[in-house]
């Protein structure tokens, strides 16, 4: 049985507008598309080490962590990252995406009003529309438009979450700010660390490690997909909030547990980043030498969004332009991917640069070179 006729028409004007998805199987390229910033998720020393202290454990968890799941790793490793991360306490979740499930969907009650920015991830914007609060989206990073927002409404309780690094644009949110502007309307401020997770902060810590934040933010979101390499997320705040979201947050309680070697994983990564600092330096050299490459050669031909993070934009007119400019850099040996509208608006599509630790300065002046004899 094939699906309805609405879900076939669906598809097919993806396709006629050139923003059919589809999966790939990209081989021997040089990467300049996935989020390993680190180079962790490659790291052999790193694979060895949580090899070794998984090979004696259980190939799964078992059941949900208020089940059987539950294990003393969890317990040591939560520890663990509350420690790294200056908070009272920590959450382990199976990705970034249950743990903004989970907060959006139990934190906020009804009255209550969540003001989100217009840019947020997918996973913030599901959370929100999952729970019973109000919600009010502001202009990105303006927040001008944000305490106009925050004025109007004069009952229930407030929420303002945010991403520290945008995910399509890699530019940074005005934590100190926000932090004030949270207290000064007695809002709880909510941060997705994601794209700043390992690459901020002596021990990883995001943004709001780096700006000493910690203690002025009401709950903080980690996810170890990204720059850490491995799998999983967790919620830092305080022991009570843990304890809500023990109790109330269904992404948590009706799921099944991670594995060990996830547990395990997480804490090895986010150990070898506090022990080997520099190799957020490596990353942050590279992104200099990126953008005075095309300040020299592309300044003219393309335009980009404001970033000192490895995301690098390239922005398009259309979904076929930006297909196009991919597809030429997959034939000369790069792996940098589209993003396509309906993902980012229409006008804004764009190439999604990610650059990583390990890409030499000749790979990245290649690239450029590459995209200038477009």
């Amino acid at each position: 049985m094939t699906l309805p006729k609405r879900h076939l028409d669906q598809l097919k004007r993806r396709k006629e507008n050139n923003s059919l998805r589809s999966l790939k199987l990209v081989n021997n390229l040089i990467d300049f598309s996935s989020n390993d910033y680190l180079g962790l998720a490659r790291n052999s020393e790193l694979a060895n080490e949580i090899h070794l202290k998984t090979q004696n454990e259980r190939n799964g968890s078992g059941g949900s962590r208020l089940l059987t799941g539950n294990n003393k790793l969890f317990e040591e490793t939560e520890k663990f990252l509350a420690k790294q991360f200056k908070s009272k306490g920590t959450l382990l979740f199976n990705s970034g995406y249950d743990a903004n499930l989970a907060v959006l969907s139990s934190v906020p009650q009804r009255g209550d009003t969540i003001f989100y920015d217009e840019l947020s991830h997918a996973s913030i914007k599901d959370g929100i529309r999952l729970g019973l609060a109000s919600k009010a989206s502001f202009k990105h990073n303006d927040l001008i438009d944000l305490e106009k927002r925050l004025s109007k409404v004069e009952t229930g309780d407030k929420y303002i979450v945010i991403e520290s690094i945008y995910s399509m644009d890699g530019d940074e949110a005005n934590l100190k700010e926000l932090v004030k502007l949270s207290s000064k309307h007695k809002a709880y401020l909510i941060v997705d660390e994601a794209h700043a997770t390992g690459l901020y902060g002596t021990n990883g810590g995001g943004l709001s490690e780096q700006y000493k934040l910690e203690n002025d933010i009401f709950c903080r979101i980690y996810t170890f997909g990204k720059a850490p390499g491995v799998h999983g997320a967790a919620v830092a705040g305080s022991k009570e909030l843990m304890n809500y979201l023990v109790n109330f947050a269904r992404p948590f309680i009706y799921t099944t547990a991670l594995p060990a070697h996830s547990c395990i994983s997480i804490h090895y990564a986010m150990k070898h980043i506090a022990d080997n600092v520099q190799i957020q330096n490596a990353i942050f050299k590279n992104v200099s030498h990126y953008l005075i490459e095309f300040e020299k050669k592309l300044k003219g031909k393309f335009s980009r969004t404001t970033s000192n993070h490895p995301i690098q934009t390239i922005i398009t007119p259309s979904n076929d332009y930006a297909r196009s400019l991919s597809e030429h850099l997959l034939s000369q040996g790069f792996d940098v991917r589209p993003i396509l509208a309906p993902t980012v608006k229409e006008g804004e599509e764009r190439l999604r640069i990610c650059l990583h630790s390990y890409n030499s300065t000749d790979e990245i002046s290649l690239l450029v070179d590459t995209l200038a004899t477009y």
